[in-house]
């Protein structure tokens, strides 16, 4: 039996960070990385694709956006089980009992809506948890394993939330323990556990049966998230009693969220972080978050704003991390002689001079009027 292992789509998902126009296709993005779901089950002969939690971003969807999530669901053309997570629970306002989700709901796609055992066909079944709130009050999943026979059904979970091996916070009470999992696995009642939760690949324990597949498309960082953009392929050998898994991860996301940091201490620096950002590909579908560190005369820091500026128009977004980069500018002796001013002009520049080496908002402001004069005199005005 071969199937798709996904989850955290998120549908709906916005990004405050992203520019204008740059909003829409990342939706669109996150969309059309469910509808190539279509593709990876045809070409890998995957029976049914499993979505492990929070399908959409929040139960207040527009209804335009339940609506295109439901046809890109429909061209996948093969089963779609999707699970309530965390951000999408089956509560009084879910998502999942609106009129428009059942009237517009693909005969293809089934809501793992209640606890327990649901048959795929006969011989194979998934193990739902679904949250049913955003605050469980125990383990979501450990109690669905109770009472699961050995009985040669090949079994497939489906849980959604933070293992407790991941999380120092023990005695959070949604927490799915792994030793209840492990035990389900070990007795033979129970052969790969499908995880949401984590927007990242990764391998849960040591049995090779527990998986949180990610995010399909990236959602943060990556110092953040360390492996987006994945689905998984997933084998369960039928045929043989002990039912060995084999996973094999596919790429279907296209963006990118990257954290560069950067010392910058002369032109040479600015030069360097210009050739880097030149350098990315696809700039439409990334995301540039910089941490910059370092001491600039005024010309210098000129020039980084000029360089930023003109790759904020070129990326999705590019932003400086304020809170983690930290920039001195200090205007360099000399730096003002040759502006070819004289009288009382020379000398307001020198009182800025004077005021932008000291510290304070007055400092900030005078520096920011010395770039603006550098900026004038380059275009021949001042």
């Amino acid at each position: 039996m071969r199937f798709v292992h996904t989850a955290d789509w998120q549908l709906g998902m916005t990004r405050y960070f992203l520019n204008g126009e740059a909003q829409p296709r990342y939706s669109a993005a996150r969309r059309d990385a469910v509808s190539a779901l279509g593709k990876v089950a045809a070409e890998a002969g995957a029976e049914f694709v499993v979505v492990a939690g929070d399908v959409f971003e929040h139960n207040q969807l527009a209804p335009r956006e339940v609506s295109q999530s439901l046809e890109a669901m429909r061209g996948i053309g093969v089963p779609v089980y999707l699970l309530p997570g965390n951000h999408d629970p089956l509560d009084a306002s879910s998502v999942y009992t609106s009129a428009l989700f059942t009237a517009e709901r693909p005969d293809n796609v089934t809501v793992l809506d209640r606890p327990g055992v649901h048959q795929v066909r006969p011989g194979v079944e998934l193990v739902a948890a679904p949250w049913t709130s955003k605050a469980p009050s125990s383990d979501p999943v450990a109690g669905v394993l109770e009472n699961l026979p050995a009985d040669g059904v090949t079994r497939v979970v489906v849980g959604h939330g933070g293992v407790d091996i991941f999380v120092p916070d023990k005695d959070r009470p949604s927490l799915v323990r792994l030793a209840a999992l492990e035990a389900a696995i070990d007795r033979g009642a129970v052969h790969y556990v499908a995880l949401g939760d984590k927007h990242s690949r990764m391998q849960v324990g040591a049995t090779g049966r527990v998986w949180y597949s990610g995010s399909p498309e990236v959602t943060n960082y990556d110092d953040i998230e360390a492996d987006p953009g994945h689905v998984l392929i997933v084998d369960l050998d039928e045929a043989d009693p002990a039912h060995p898994v084999r996973v094999e991860p596919q790429k279907v996301g296209r963006w990118r969220f990257v954290t560069l940091r950067r010392g910058v201490d002369d032109d040479r620096d600015i030069a360097d972080l210009d050739l880097n950002l030149d350098l990315m590909p696809d700039k439409e579908r990334t995301v540039v978050r910089l941490v910059l560190t370092g001491s600039l005369t005024v010309t210098d820091k000129a020039a980084l704003d000029a360089c930023l500026d003109r790759y904020a128009r070129l990326f999705a977004a590019l932003r400086v991390d304020e809170k983690q980069s930290e920039i001195a500018v200090l205007p360099a002796d000399g730096e003002f002689d040759d502006l070819g001013i004289g009288g009382f002009a020379a000398t307001a520049v020198d009182e800025l001079v004077a005021t932008a080496r000291t510290e304070g908002a007055d400092a900030e402001n005078a520096r920011a009027a010395l770039a603006l004069l550098l900026r004038l005199a380059d275009r021949g005005v001042a």
